[in-house]
């Protein structure tokens, strides 16, 4: 890997080689351990690639002493490096619903829960965010250190049963699969729609066979991009598959008051104090209305959790001023 600096290449290489050792486990039929190991490597390899990042931007991911420029250290050799959530907060910030960012902290939060424990039971129903967080890390590869690194190449299509995914167990039969199931739905439920709807969060696909053909180059499996797919080939497939539209998450009131915490007058409360030279006038309201069309900024509640039917109210999210940013000046 010439070019980078060796500490570059050092977590590069640390990074690839989790990756493929975890799809490598995965893909062993024998192996009943799939998720807990694809996830322990895989969160080994996002956090070596971002603090590979991190070095090549000349940003030394350790955690430094409380009120302190020195570095901790964990004995006389190793310092305290930042952990997958630590360098999530620092490369996406204030972007909290980004839905790679989302993906990798559903894992951090499933990890911590599964490590200890083998639970094939819930492999089929996290399938779709394993299979997201692959296709992330190589995207983050392509995108920062070039695709000369690139661990498409590296891995092929795998030779399956297609088995019907497993009955879920009898509740209470297990307290810490119960306990588990009970983090996957809670924390789903915590994503926003615009995040959960995203491939980057959790990716789904639908496989049909298709006639052999003649021709000697056809390659016997091809991924095509639904959204790539031209009108008539998305008739086509309407054939197949009855595309629904996802089902709205329900968020506890906790949940939501948490997402969206800014009623509409304690944002302009907080623009006020924020920018020089804001107005809650036309501009204001011009601003405002486009946002509160998407999800990332803008939930509506109902007043009474007990009754569906009463009055509702809009409330903002704090991701909501790196909108405003853009139109007004910071104090």
């Amino acid at each position: 890997m010439k070019g980078l600096p060796k500490i570059v290449k050092t977590h590069l290489e640390k990074a690839r080689e989790s990756v493929l050792l975890a799809v490598e486990v995965y893909n062993k039929p024998a192996v009943t351990f799939k998720s807990g190991a694809y996830i322990v490597l895989m969160v080994i390899g996002w956090t070596a690639l971002l603090q590979a990042y991190f070095y090549k931007k000349g940003i030394k991911p350790i955690y430094r002493k409380p009120g302190s420029r020195r570095f901790q250290k964990l004995n006389k050799s190793d310092y305290k490096y930042w952990d997958l959530s630590q360098c999530l907060q620092e490369y996406y910030g204030h972007d909290t619903q980004n839905p790679v960012r989302k993906n990798l902290e559903f894992f951090v939060g499933l990890r911590n829960k599964i490590e200890h424990h083998s639970m094939p039971e819930i492999d089929p129903s996290i399938f779709g965010e394993c299979q997201a967080m692959l296709f992330n890390i190589n995207d983050f590869i392509d995108v920062h250190f070039g695709k000369r690194y690139s661990i498409r190449e590296s891995l092929s299509f795998t030779l399956q049963f297609f088995p019907q995914p497993r009955s879920a167990p009898a509740a209470g039969s297990n307290p810490a699969l119960d306990d588990v199931n009970e983090f996957i739905k809670q924390f789903r439920s915590s994503v926003t729609l615009d995040a959960v709807g995203s491939e980057k969060y959790s990716f789904r696909a639908f496989l049909i066979q298709v006639p052999n053909h003649p021709g000697k180059q056809a390659l016997p499996v091809q991924f095509i991009r639904f959204d790539q797919m031209t009108d008539e080939q998305k008739q086509q497939l309407d054939k197949f598959v009855i595309l629904q539209k996802p089902r709205q998450t329900v968020l506890s009131y906790v949940q939501f008051k948490k997402l969206y915490p800014l009623t509409t007058e304690k944002l302009i409360t907080a623009l006020r104090t924020r920018y020089a030279d804001f107005l809650a006038n036309d501009k204001f309201n011009n601003i405002k209305r486009p946002l509160q069309k998407n999800s990332k900024y803008y939930g509506v509640k109902t007043l009474d959790e007990d009754n569906p039917r009463s009055a509702k109210q809009g409330y903002y999210s704090n991701t909501i001023f790196e909108e405003f940013d853009k139109h007004y000046t910071k104090r």
